[in-house]
């Protein structure tokens, strides 16, 4: 009877001292420079590892195992129905996809996505009984008053255009180029630049000729401004001088479906052009076809490149050029989203340097309840639009609303809507004003005056 605890041979860590017992896990590794910040993290878990997957762990194709998924491990002394529930309220507050989740209770796999970028959080289901949360991996079940319950789980995430459901796959990124190695023909045809300080007036008279029956499908509050960039001849479907955009002359325009980057990058410069066709110099030169390529994806067969290349060039997306490292991918065939709306157009509004901003700035001027969830590059021109007064791009498009909800893709009619008009207030040009001096341009003239005044008739 007077005999020691043979458990304490055994397990001495389970008679340990209490500090010891109930001390947190402490991190062993630090998060990769490129951890995307909109990735949700449990509070009280500590940073275990970082590795690279191998295929058979995850299941993915090779080509994105190799250079954009990343593994991280997580250690909380937590149970794992309240990190499973974490990230269940914050994949569905934050406007995450969920492609599956785990029963309740039960752990499994969470797979969410939102734009590019796929998360994939693999809960145990169940929480071992560990004394030593510190211990790599957690230890057996043990007896004792002083045990904890440790939950081990995992954050794998990946980037990449062709992760985006109901889009086409960015083949450009991966497949080799003529240039290339391993490259089998055919050789896709060059296509020429289109150089935007002189619009042909033959390609202007083609667009404008083309009419979409499907408009009256637009939202009514939207539908003057689809009218009106068709009739200007910037809504083009297909990229600018092909064989099938030239012969269409009747298409469906489908205003409520979604527009990729490709379109709006299209569409962003035609209208700038077309509205500023007598001021060359506020308008957005196409990139010619020595241009080193600034995004990996876009190379220079694609029939987009002069005008995505040139927007690049000119800094008024984000990309290597203008100093952003992390913006290799422009994903042509991507959704375009609410925040890349705004950031893209407000540039060629303000003419000038977008101001700071913070949350709460944002919040005080728009009221913005998720201003938090805002992209921080795109939450300077959120707070530079709003200085538009009623011509702001958020007012037109949206109308009154609380919520930006950044990451919602945008519409085409939505799209045309910002592109109807570009300046500030008192000071800007619209497409019917556009359209106004395209037709005058386009009939003979009596008189000699350059541009019509309301007393030209009595002169």
């Amino acid at each position: 009877m007077l005999a020691a605890d043979p458990r304490l041979r055994e397990n001495p860590a389970t008679f340990g001292s209490a500090d010891n017992s109930k001390r947190q896990p402490e991190a062993i590794a630090q998060l990769p420079p490129d951890f995307p910040q909109d990735i949700p993290l449990y509070p009280n878990a500590q940073l275990k590892e970082v590795t690279q997957p191998t295929p058979q762990a995850t299941g993915e194709p090779d080509s994105m195992q190799a250079n954009e998924t990343q593994q991280t491990r997580w250690l909380t002394s937590d149970p794992s129905n309240l990190v499973q529930s974490f990230y269940q309220k914050e994949f569905q507050a934050n406007n995450w996809e969920i492609l599956s989740q785990p029963i309740d209770g039960q752990g499994g796999t969470f797979e969410a996505r939102r734009d590019d970028l796929q998360v994939t959080v693999l809960i145990p289901a169940s929480s071992a009984t560990n004394n030593n949360v510190n211990a790599t991996p957690p230890s057996q079940p043990v007896v004792g008053q002083n045990s904890e319950v440790a939950t081990e789980f995992t954050i794998q995430y990946v980037r990449g255009a062709n992760l985006i459901a109901g889009q086409p796959n960015d083949v450009e990124a991966t497949a080799p180029q003529p240039s290339e190695p391993g490259f089998i023909g055919p050789v896709p045809p060059q296509t020429p630049s289109q150089p935007a300080q002189a619009p042909d007036p033959n390609l202007q008279t083609a667009a404008t000729s083309n009419q979409f029956t499907d408009i009256n499908k637009a939202p009514e509050e939207l539908r003057q401004y689809v009218e009106d960039l068709a009739a200007l001849g910037v809504l083009n479907l297909e990229p600018t001088g092909s064989k099938s955009n030239q012969s269409t002359n009747t298409s469906q325009f489908e205003p409520t479906k979604t527009i990729s980057h490709r379109e709006y990058a299209r569409w962003l410069v035609a209208a700038n052009n077309a509205m500023h066709v007598n001021s060359p110099a506020k308008q957005i030169r196409g990139a010619s076809e020595t241009s080193q390529p600034a995004f990996q994806d876009v190379p220079r067969t694609d029939p987009d490149f002069p005008e995505i290349q040139g927007l690049a060039e000119a800094g008024l997306i984000p990309s290597p050029l203008s100093g952003d490292s992390t913006a290799v991918l422009f994903r042509p065939n991507a959704p375009l989203t609410r925040e890349q709306l705004i950031l893209w157009k407000v540039p060629l509004d303000t003419r000038q340097g977008l101001p700071n901003a913070s949350v709460d700035a944002v919040q005080q001027t728009w009221g913005f309840q998720d201003a938090a969830r805002i992209d921080p590059k795109a939450m300077r021109a959120v707070l530079a639009d709003f200085q538009n007064s009623e011509q702001s791009n958020i007012r037109r498009v949206f109308g009154y609303t609380t919520l930006f909800q950044p990451k919602k893709p945008v519409t085409r009619a939505e799209a045309a809507a910002a592109l109807w008009y570009f300046g500030s207030a008192g000071e800007g040009l619209s497409a019917q004003e556009a359209l106004q001096v395209q037709r005058q341009e386009s009939q003979p003239s009596a008189t000699s005056e350059p541009e019509p005044s309301n007393s030209s008739s009595s002169e």
